[in-house]
């Protein structure tokens, strides 16, 4: 029972999954953040163009 349980402990198979999904939830915070500062300032940019041309502008 004692070499079962030192075996658990000492593989280490499972770790490598781990660490890339790790990287990729990191990975996907990144880019939502990124996404959302660029749509941000992409909205404000084509709602001072409406507004330059005299439209009304509504953000969703």
């Amino acid at each position: 029972m004692l070499n079962l349980f030192k075996k658990f402990w000492s593989e280490e198979s499972g770790q490598g999954m781990a660490e890339y999904g790790l990287i990729l939830a990191l990975i996907a915070v990144v880019v939502i953040g990124a996404l959302t500062a660029i749509g941000t300032g992409i909205l404000n940019n084509f709602n001072g163009v409406a507004n330059a041309l005299g439209g009304s502008t509504t953000s969703p």
